[in-house]
């Protein structure tokens, strides 16, 4: 099947992990064992590879395993002798119905290039995970394979891939791609600014740097790499960067500014896109790691979708590498929440456990209403026509985004293929603290904005509820930045811009007078804790029966409010909880309890405090009574005043007012 690739585009290439990455290879090709559903029976493949009876027998019986030795370069790979080795995986399958469903594309070319005697076996499957073999071809010597490949069978799923089977010798794979020949939307390529946004994470912006650096083939497609620094630990003064940033021939741009959140930093991003009259902007987090052939791969695909379309990858974990967190998201709009898009999907699924080949869930194809900024590909044509980010500094800026977007006929597609390694939010508590400012006045914002139903659905319940749990466990310095959230809404959109700089620097100004916001590394800087006349819940106390839930929140709040706390609860804590522990229903027992924090860094006290309680409590009460009888009237000035605060202009504005030079930006 061999042809001539002229006026062919690559689409996808096989890759494989970088040098010291040898954990991620079950996302390349399948490590471990490979038998997931390789079809033993079809033993005319082997035959046809000349495989003696006795490796054929062998092989039948006895899984084989990927060698992390055997992988030559970023393209090319040893397959021993008696072995087969698999493509089906989140890196090298193609993932054929995200085409079918969004580009001008319908047939398309795997190439194959090998040296050695063996065979070359295409798959394909559909929506419901069922698989099915399409063709084969023995390989002697130097051998390019040409398969020719529909994809219209793809209309709600599925994936092509194929396997790697080697006779009595060796077969080495030298490269395969992906092809087109159908048009481009953007002949050429569209060219992208590639933007980071880091707060004081230097670190990790290096390494990025370092990975782009050793990749730059991926880059030629980007005209401006630009990271926005907004911290103080600046990352053009850690060590090796400007070595590093040399290496990028002047491409490489770094913007320091105050502190403007996620929101104005990638704000900024999108802003200097359209500077530069680039056709994309390619948002990234500075804590990641990345693929860097996500970059070309999104980039691509955006280019052959029908109409200009945002393209996120998706997110792994950093420290479980294997671990798919994020697949696709959509937001419960009775809710105003993330949620997951079907009900089979996973939400962290281990590909070192089960491959992509038998979890047939990641064969349906998942569409979104978002993607994450931790990587996400938004063309400048849709910044013009919708704006930029809504100033909320962070939270629920990227999820808003993409429900505007899509209110104005731009669709978001999670491209399998295209990914980054980020710290999951199982590592993370963002509700409790300084970030529970963020999350209560943005989803608020986001419902008055998009929310179908009246009074925005369940939110201000939810909102309500939420209030409660707080308080009865004593997380009162978190329950005072939810009610500067209500504040801050009912003053309305006008202040959003004013706000970005300024609210976080008075929100954590607020945490010397709560001591649950006093974060100590050491136990042994806290009293030890003694036994007291206070309560002392069952360790196994859970939560309360769905019937019996409004009763005893009831008879707690009423407890916490008649009910002095043991006075030696003020000077010895009652116990020490884990942060798995730290639950509203076990915390809202005690009166003085050591809480450890989720990242394992350090512990504060929390003690019952009936006078914060008290008037936390009425303050929640009355603001969320105001909002509830404004509803109608906030969600009007809100919806109103969205072309103005995400505009070109009133972005430059704040840009112009908060850019640092050199001198300014020294710590």
């Amino acid at each position: 099947m061999s042809g001539d690739q002229q006026g062919w585009t690559q689409l996808q290439r096989v890759i494989l992990p970088p040098e010291g990455q040898v954990d991620t290879i079950p996302l390349y090709v399948d490590a471990g064992t490979v038998n997931g559903v390789r079809l033993i029976e079809d033993d005319a493949v082997y035959r046809a590879a000349k495989l003696p009876e006795d490796k054929l027998r062998f092989m039948s019986s006895t899984p084989r395993q990927a060698h992390f030795e055997d992988l030559l370069s970023r393209t090319s790979m040893k397959v021993r002798s008696g072995d087969r080795m698999s493509f089906g995986t989140y890196f090298n399958a193609f993932p054929a119905s995200y085409w079918r469903r969004w580009t001008t594309v319908r047939d398309i070319r795997l190439t194959v290039s090998t040296q050695g005697e063996g065979a070359v076996v295409v798959y394909k499957s559909n929506a419901r995970g069922s698989l099915q073999r399409v063709a084969s071809e023995r390989v002697s010597g130097s051998t390019v394979s040409n398969f020719e490949l529909s994809l219209k069978p793809f209309g709600d799923g599925g994936w092509y891939w194929f396997d790697l089977v080697a006779g009595g010798e060796d077969l080495i794979l030298t490269e395969a791609q992906w092809l087109s020949n159908a048009e481009r939307r953007i002949e050429g390529g569209g060219s992208i600014t590639l933007e980071i946004t880091t707060m004081n994470k230097p670190d990790y912006c290096l390494n990025n740097a370092k990975i782009l650096a050793d990749n730059l083939d991926v880059l030629d497609c980007v005209k401006e790499f630009v990271i926005v620094d907004q911290g103080n630990q600046k990352v053009l003064d850690y060590p090796g960067f400007k070595e590093v940033a040399e290496r990028f021939n002047g491409r490489l741009r770094i913007i320091e500014q105050a502190n403007l959140g996620g929101s104005g930093g990638f704000s900024r991003g999108m802003y200097e896109a359209l500077e530069n009259e680039s056709d994309y902007a390619l948002l990234l987090d500075d804590d990641v790691v990345i693929e860097p052939d996500s970059i070309t791969r999104l980039a691509v695909f955006a280019d052959y979708c029908r109409k200009p379309t945002i393209a996120g990858g998706h997110m792994f974990d950093l420290y479980n590498r294997t671990v798919l967190h994020t697949f696709g998201e959509i937001v419960d709009a009775h809710r105003i929440q993330p949620a997951l898009p079907h009900q089979d999907m996973e939400l962290r699924h281990d590909f070192a456990v089960v491959n992509l080949r038998q979890t047939p869930w990641t064969h349906r194809r998942t569409d979104v209403d978002y993607n994450g900024w931790w990587m996400c590909l938004i063309p400048t044509a849709v910044i013009r026509e919708i704006g930029l980010s809504m100033p909320l500094f962070l939270k629920w800026d990227d999820a808003e985004y993409g429900l505007r977007a899509k209110e104005a006929g731009f669709a978001t597609v999670s491209l399998p293929g295209a990914a980054v390694w980020h710290v999951s939010w199982a590592d993370k508590d963002d509700l409790v603290g300084w970030q529970a400012y963020f999350h209560e006045r943005n989803r608020a914002i986001t419902a008055l904005l998009h929310s179908p139903f009246p009074k925005g659905g369940r939110v201000q319940r939810e909102s309500l509820q939420q209030d409660v749990k707080h308080l009865i466990a004593m997380q009162y310095f978190t329950e005072r930045g939810r009610i500067m959230a209500m504040e801050d809404l009912l003053q309305g959109p006008e202040e959003l811009h004013r706000l970005l700089a300024e609210r976080l620097p008075q929100i954590n100004a607020l945490r010397a007078e709560y001591p649950d916001a006093q974060v100590k590394e050491d136990f042994d800087d806290f009293p030890h804790p003694r036994i007291s006349k206070g309560p002392h819940p069952s360790a196994n106390a859970g939560i309360p029966a769905k019937k019996d839930l409004i009763p005893w929140a009831l008879k707690t709040v009423v407890r916490q409010l008649v009910r002095k706390p043991d006075p030696s609860s003020e000077e010895y804590p009652q116990t020490v909880l884990a942060h798995k522990d730290n639950r509203w229903w076990r915390t809202a027992g005690y009166d003085s309890i050591i809480v450890t924090n989720a990242e394992g860094t350090g512990a504060s006290w929390y003690r019952r405090d009936p006078a914060k309680l008290r008037a936390m409590m009425a303050q929640s009460t009355r603001l969320h009574a105001q909002i509830y009888r404004e509803w109608e009237s906030l969600a009007a000035r809100y919806q109103a005043a969205v072309p103005q605060i995400t505009s070109y202009q009133a972005w430059r504005e704040t840009f112009e007012k908060h850019t640092v030079s050199r001198d300014e930006a020294q710590p």
